[in-house]
Formats: C-alpha cells, sequence, structure tokens
C-alpha cells in the first residue's frame, strides 16, 4: 500500500516554507522563499497577500519536484501565519491595501482610546489586553484614515486563510486564529456583535469559525494545475503559526514551555488556562484543553535581518561569491568575541517594543561604542540584546510563578549554535532541541491527524518530533550576563524619555 503523504505551508515574517511528510514521520523535502516587507512610515510594515500565494505555488511544487512525488499521492494540505493580519478584500475578493503586519505600530493612539474608553467591553469578551498587535485598533486607524477600505470592504480574511480561499474557495476561519482580530467572544468562540459595532464591521464580512481540524475544502482545478496537486486533495482549516509551532516542538504538556526565535521572539508557557496578565498574549492550544499564553518581543530575528541587509552588505556579497549563508559568516567574526561583546549594548526595539514596556515609541539603539569594537562585536551585541528582551519576557513568566520543567528552542534563529548557546547562557537554562520544529511540520502533523494518517496528537508527535540535542548554560558566561542584563535594564530606563522626544 502506497504511503500516505501531508503537506504544510507556512507563511512567516519574511518567508513561506513548505514541508513535505510522509506516515512513518519523516519529512520527505522542505522548500522556502522569501518575499518583501513594506516600511512606508517609521514604525509600519506591511505585506501583500499576493506575495505568499506565489510563495505557496512555488514551494509545493519544489517539495514535490526534489522528493520525486506524485501530487496526487497528497492526502491533504494545511497552511498556517501569524495571527493579526486581516486581508480587506472587495466584492471580487481583491485585497483592497496590504496587510499591515501585527508587529506595525500606527495605532498607538487607538489603542489609547480602547484602554481609556472600552476596557470593560474588551474584558467582558476577550483572553488580552489590547495593543498595537490586535485588529481592532488596526480597524480602528483605517476608519479614521483610510475610511474608503472599510467602505468597499465586503470580507475580511486572515492572512492563512485569505491564501486558503484561494486554494479551494472556502471563507472560514479556526477558533485560535479568531482570537487573534480581537472582534470574538473568546469563550463562547463566536464573533461579538458589540465588539464588531466598535469597529464598525458587520458581522457577514467575517468568516466562520470552525475547528483547526476541520475540513475546509478541496484544492480547486486551477490551483492543481499550478502546484501538481490533485484537485480533490483535501485542505485543513488550520491555525496560526505559533500553535502549530509549539506543537511541533513536542510542547503538548503542563511544564514543558517554548523559546522562539523567529521574526518576533516568544516564550510560551503550556498551561491549562489563560493568564490575568496584560503582558501575556493569551491562544488556546491545538490540543483541546491546554493553552500556551506567551510573552513577546518584537523584534528578534527581525532583528538580525535588519542588521544583516543593512550593516552585514559585504558578508552578503562575501556570501553570494562563496555560496554560503552571510549569517554564517556573521556568526564566526561573533564567536570570536567574549560574552558581554565588552560593554557593548544593543537594544532591539527597531519597531517599539512589547514585553515588558508595551511602548510603541521605543526605539532600538548601540550603547557603549568604543575604538576597539569591531563588527563582530556589533554582530555579537544583536544576539545579545536580543536574549536580554527574552529575560525580559522570562521575567514576566517567573513573576507569575509559572512552573516550567523543560524549555524547548524554536524558530529559524534556534539554528544558529552561537546564538542559541547566548539564549542560554543569558537565561541561565538549558534548552531543549528538536531536529525540525518550524509551523510548517506542525501544519504537516496537523494534517495528518485530521485525515488518520496518525493517530492522535500524540502519536503524531511520537513519529515526527526528534530531540537532536540539548544547549546547556556555560556558568562564567552566566554571571557576565546576569550583570549585563541590569545594565541592559538600566540603559532602558535611561533612554526610554528621549525614545519619546524624538518619535
Amino acid at each position: 500500500m502506497a504511503k500516505r503523504m501531508t503537506i504544510g505551508v507556512d507563511f512567516g515574517g519574511s518567508a513561506s516554507k513548505a514541508t513535505l511528510l510522509d506516515e512513518s514521520g519523516t519529512i520527505l523535502a522542505t522548500s522556502t522563499r522569501e518575499y518583501p516587507s513594506y516600511y512606508p512610515h517609521p514604525g509600519w510594515l506591511e505585506q501583500d497577500p499576493r506575495d505568499f500565494y506565489d510563495s505557496f505555488v512555488y514551494n509545493v511544487k519544489s517539495v514535490l519536484a526534489k522528493s520525486g512525488v506524485d501530487g496526487k499521492q497528497i492526502t491533504a494540505i494545511a497552511v498556517d501565519a501569524a495571527t493579526h493580519m486581516a486581508v480587506f478584500a472587495d466584492e471580487n475578493d481583491q485585497p483592497i491595501r496590504n496587510i499591515i503586519h501585527w508587529s506595525d505600530t500606527r495605532c498607538s493612539k487607538q489603542v489609547k482610546w480602547l484602554k481609556e474608553n472600552c476596557a470593560d467591553l474588551l474584558q467582558k469578551y476577550t483572553c488580552n489586553a489590547v495593543g498595537s498587535a490586535w485588529t481592532l485598533p488596526q480597524i480602528l486607524w483605517l476608519n479614521e484614515y483610510e475610511p474608503e477600505v472599510l467602505k468597499k470592504t465586503r470580507r475580511i480574511y486572515f492572512a492563512k486563510d485569505y491564501i486558503r480561499h484561494l486554494i479551494t474557495g472556502d471563507f472560514c476561519t479556526d477558533y485560535i486564529e479568531a482570537m487573534g482580530p480581537m472582534l470574538a467572544d473568546d469563550e463562547t468562540e463566536t464573533w461579538s456583535r458589540e465588539l464588531c459595532d466598535l469597529a464598525g464591521v458587520d458581522l457577514s464580512m467575517l468568516p466562520e469559525i470552525k475547528a483547526p481540524s476541520d475540513i475546509a475544502g478541496c484544492v480547486s482545478q486551477k490551483v492543481a494545475e499550478e502546484t501538481g496537486l490533485a484537485a480533490d486533495t483535501l485542505v485543513l482549516v488550520g491555525t496560526t503559526d505559533t500553535a502549530l509551532e509549539v506543537y511541533a516542538s513536542g510542547a503538548v504538556e503542563v511544564g514543558c514551555a517554548t523559546v522562539k526565535l523567529a521574526t518576533a521572539g516568544r516564550i510560551c508557557p503550556i498551561t491549562t488556562g489563560m493568564i490575568d496578565s496584560p503582558q501575556f498574549f493569551n491562544y488556546k492550544h491545538i490540543i483541546p484543553g491546554l493553552w500556551y499564553p506567551g510573552t513577546t518581543t518584537r523584534s528578534c530575528a527581525a532583528s538580525y535581518k535588519w542588521y544583516r541587509d543593512v550593516l552585514g552588505t559585504d558578508e552578503k556579497r562575501l556570501a553570494a561569491e562563496q555560496g554560503t549563508d552571510p549569517y554564517k559568516l556573521l556568526d564566526a567574526a561573533a564567536e570570536k568575541v567574549p560574552a558581554g561583546s565588552e560593554n557593548l549594548f544593543f537594544h532591539p526595539y527597531l519597531l517599539g517594543e512589547i514585553t515588558p514596556y508595551y511602548d510603541d515609541r521605543l526605539r532600538a539603539s548601540f550603547t557603549g561604542v568604543a575604538m576597539h569594537h569591531t563588527k563582530g562585536h556589533f554582530t555579537r551585541a544583536v544576539m545579545e540584546g536580543v536574549a536580554y528582551s527574552m529575560k525580559d519576557c522570562l521575567e514576566e513568566i517567573k513573576a507569575q510563578n509559572i512552573r516550567v520543567d523543560q524549555f524547548r528552542i524554536i524558530g529559524g534563529g534556534a539554528k544558529g549554535k552561537l546564538w542559541r548557546q547566548i539564549v542560554s547562557d543569558v537565561l541561565g537554562q538549558s534548552l531543549t532541541c528538536t531536529q525540525d520544529n518550524d509551523s510548517s511540520l506542525g501544519s504537516a502533523m496537523l494534517a495528518g491527524v485530521a485525515t488518520g494518517m496518525f493517530e492522535s496528537y500524540s502519536d503524531s508527535v511520537e513519529k515526527c518530533v526528534k530531540v537532536s540535542s540539548r544547549c546547556e548554560p556555560i556558568p562564567e558566561n552566566v554571571k557576565v550576563y546576569e550583570s549585563g542584563f541590569q545594565t541592559y535594564r538600566d540603559i532602558q530606563k535611561a533612554l526610554a524619555g528621549i525614545y519619546h522626544r524624538i518619535n
């Protein structure tokens, strides 16, 4: 009997990735393709959902070609993306404008107004404190500055749901995704008329809410011709990228936590309920009965990518000539620099910061620059600065007395050996590494559970999640970073007023 196979496709902060998985838990092929982000004004970040679809087609074709698998052998597919990413579509289902990325900070004024005037209403329906990441204040911003967008809107999709709509023609979302817009009653998993009225959104604009493991539809003939999949391939509703990363890492029981080094950085402990603190983004786990509330640093791998693109141009050129990765060249120089970067500090507030400050007006900075500092010092300082920001996140988890016995490190940044070690040293924690843990794997695993390729979530984790190594903190580095963290916080406190003055 032929092996059953699934494909998961993720749309991340800067690239899409597809993973082809078989019933034994073996990854047969992966493919990645970057797409652009746009920064029309300071603090703004937008993306074009049509770039996402082009990446979907490319990556699916690529994993089929790499593996030699006939697309007709694929049982099911699932797609995922970050939440808070609304696509406003017109009567022809065409995007009216680019996606306002969740890390965009343009709606700070609307957030302030909601906090001052609608706190009780938000608390009644949602599990989260309002911030600029949420779709509700973004819609209020559109109502004020781009009112024609809402006037033309007939449907509001969310990023992964819009791509899936292009694949199947469906109009639905899942109950984890529905927590992101801040338009739903999170307890009943239905859209809240009161919150929608506040935003000026008609309920007919919003998708039907289903379970992540439900079948949304089948691949259309057009998409089948473009990708090589069969026209009757099942397509799951799917869910958000972080939910699936947590699942794919094997963090599926209380006492586990994930440390995520992706576009944003997050630490998410697994719990049996929400955490009643404004420092946490509360979301339900893919496994019923569990949650993954998380603390967040806004610019994590995004900081290193910015550094590569702006200050690492020589490494990009050399890497292209040598056929290697520019990050490897940057890391090699940073490895020669001692822990603490000889008192050079970086604060990764390129788009403001979330935990613990919730301050959109903070900005990034290098502090303590001296003549002896080299590019290696600056590179290491970027990685250390993000790690310090992740320690800010961990301190909030400790303040809530949440039990964590095991930390699993995930995300694209976690592939770098040096950065993993820095994070382990700064947090003072042992970090478990798995061979593969990105959300495209989680989507493929979810598709396997939903279609019977795996017997259960636990069966999928047993077969697909493979621990590769553990990163242990180096005691002498831990001491350096304990002192450095206090200086890091002192610098933030000293410069916060200046950041506000210049923004």
